[in-house]
């Protein structure tokens, strides 16, 4: 059976490169982090999530941004514009994510989108020797090394997450952790 055309375009993004993905699909959602950790047996921090931010094109349009963060971290937006040099940095719309990045919330995919985008990497994801990230769509994984997804996603490693001292007291706007996961998306 042909794969999903957003799942072939993982598969060939990572074959460009040498590499050869095994991506696993499920019958039930992988939307979020915590549902992606459920379903493959792994610690939260081995989720990627592929979130999506915009800041404004030297073409009048957006450019897309794609964190690639470790599922217990929240993107500090203040941070992010300082590696990217773009202070009107912001979360992109789901609408924006799928058009820029060519896949839907809770399965974009940390390669393989529609036109080349500026990927940073949460380095807290090095902490594991392998992490799960999605593969296209809500329901489909795969699992990489850390150094290998940052060399298949062109990714920029950087710390871009809010410090886990303010997390763990609640955070700077007062939500729990678990809020803030999914106030976030939390999409792997």
């Amino acid at each position: 059976m042909p794969a999903d055309p957003a799942i072939q375009r993982v598969l060939d993004a990572a074959a460009r490169k040498g590499v050869t993905l095994e991506i696993t699909t499920f019958d039930v959602s992988t939307h979020t982090a915590t549902e992606a950790a459920e379903a493959v047996g792994a610690e939260l921090g081995q989720i990627v999530k592929s979130l999506v931010f915009v800041v404004p094109a030297a073409s009048g349009g957006l450019e897309a941004i794609v964190c690639l963060v470790s599922g217990t971290n929240r993107v500090d937006l203040g941070r992010l514009a300082a590696v990217v040099g773009a202070p009107e940095v912001r979360r992109a719309t789901a609408d924006e994510a799928r058009e820029l990045t060519g896949f839907p919330i809770g399965g974009i995919a940390p390669i393989g989108h529609l036109e080349p985008v500026r990927v940073v990497m949460d380095p807290d994801l090095g902490r594991f020797p392998v992490v799960w990230a999605a593969a296209g769509t809500g329901r489909a994984v795969f699992p990489v090394p850390p150094a290998t997804l940052a060399i298949l996603a062109n990714a920029h490693l950087a710390p871009i997450t809010e410090d886990h001292r303010e997390l763990a007291q609640g955070g700077p706007d007062g939500e729990a952790l678990g809020d803030q996961a999914a106030a976030q998306g939390a999409s792997a």
